[in-house]
């Protein structure tokens, strides 16, 4: 059994238990519960690369080499890993590259990170660059500083179009969500993001999920819109 399907059925697992201790029935298969239980991916820093990125720090037409499958469809771990180096030069070693290539680098780190970088990062959904800070990326045979490139990635809930439909969500809507652990608290400004391919999913970083003693295989509760 591959570390992705441990992962599959360790969540699926989880989410029974939270069901079951909630007074909820399981939802059936390819359904969603109308409690609207999230199972959790905490996030660590990692880097999505373009190709005119990898061909600096790898080498030129370099391609990526898959190390595992991640949960969503299509995403995947790679082999590679690159050195962050901030305002104060003091590196973040063996940061993972995450593939497929993009058309635009993104690197995402933690508010914990960005202080060791001696960095100011904003919080920003992915993709949305404008403001973001400029970091500098070290490779095996190359580096790059790039500017607006490097954010702290917002709390955020992947979710198929099916089951946005079932539960009344839109792509780009706030929602708060519960939190059940030793540090149970609600968790404010979480986006919806909505495509027909998405598994249901709330990612957040190592900052939030130490703060409120989440860890990969915990699931939270849709509770309000925003």
């Amino acid at each position: 059994m591959d570390e992705a399907t441990l992962v599959e059925l360790i969540t699926q697992e989880v989410m029974a238990q939270l069901n079951t201790f909630h007074g909820i029935a399981g939802p059936a298969e390819g359904k969603v519960s109308s409690a609207k239980i999230v199972p959790v991916a905490v996030s660590v820093r990692h880097v999505h690369l373009a190709q005119p990125e990898i061909d600096v720090l790898f080498g030129p037409g370099y391609q990526l080499h898959k190390q595992r499958d991640l949960y969503e469809p299509g995403e995947f771990a790679a082999e590679e890993v690159v050195t962050l180096v901030g305002h104060n030069l003091r590196p973040l070693n063996n940061v993972r590259v995450l593939g497929p290539v993009r058309r635009r680098t993104q690197v995402e780190i933690s508010r914990t990170d960005a202080i060791t970088l001696g960095m100011d990062v904003p919080v920003r959904p992915s993709g949305q660059l404008k403001g973001a800070a400029t970091i500098t990326l070290v490779g095996p045979r190359g580096s790059i500083t790039l500017p607006e490139c490097c954010i702290i990635a917002n709390r955020h809930i992947h979710i198929s179009t099916a089951n946005a439909r079932e539960w009344g969500l839109h792509d780009d809507q706030r929602v708060m969500v519960r939190v059940w652990s030793e540090r149970s608290a609600i968790l404010g400004d979480v986006q919806i993001r909505v495509a027909d391919n998405f598994k249901l999913v709330m990612h957040i970083d190592t900052d939030d999920a130490n703060a409120v003693g989440l860890n990969c295989g915990s699931s939270v509760e849709i509770i309000d819109g925003e």
